[in-house]
């Protein structure tokens, strides 16, 4: 069995984690935080790049804005999707408000924007709400 490498979406440090203790409750070595932790997680560009490249799990990044009324609808089904892919993806948020030029870097148009990133590569992305069964269907499509 192997080990996924995985990104600390609080202090950034590269983790191994075994396969089999991806769905139980797996922490980072360095700070202690969840590596998993069934919700999504506030990052900033810095963490999403480093998630980005080198993450063995699939990494889902929602680009959003605190006064976007659709991201805000959006957030509870987010987080739901989240729950529903604990163990096989990660979901991310990040504030494109606080965070300007990350929504240059990725070219998002609109907000709410979904994107997934595989092994460094960006994968498929949808714009606009969505709720938690489309989103979890559209990841795994």
């Amino acid at each position: 069995m192997g080990a996924k490498t995985l990104t600390c979406l609080a202090c950034a440090r590269l983790n191994r984690v075994p396969e089999d203790k991806l769905g139980k409750g797996a922490k980072c070595g360095v700070c202690g935080a969840a590596l998993l932790p069934g919700k999504p997680v506030d990052v900033d560009p810095a963490i999403l790049q480093k998630a980005v490249q080198n993450d063995d799990l699939p990494l889902v990044a929602d680009f959003w804005a605190p006064w976007c009324g659709p991201c805000r609808a959006m957030a509870p089904e987010f987080a739901s999707a989240a729950k529903a892919l604990a163990g096989k993806a990660r979901l991310v948020k990040l504030d494109t408000q606080a965070h300007p030029s990350a929504g240059a870097r990725y070219r998002i148009r609109g907000i709410p924007t979904l994107v997934a990133f595989e092994r460094g590569k960006e994968k498929k992305r949808q714009a606009g709400a969505m709720p938690q069964a489309r989103i979890v269907s559209w990841l795994r499509s």
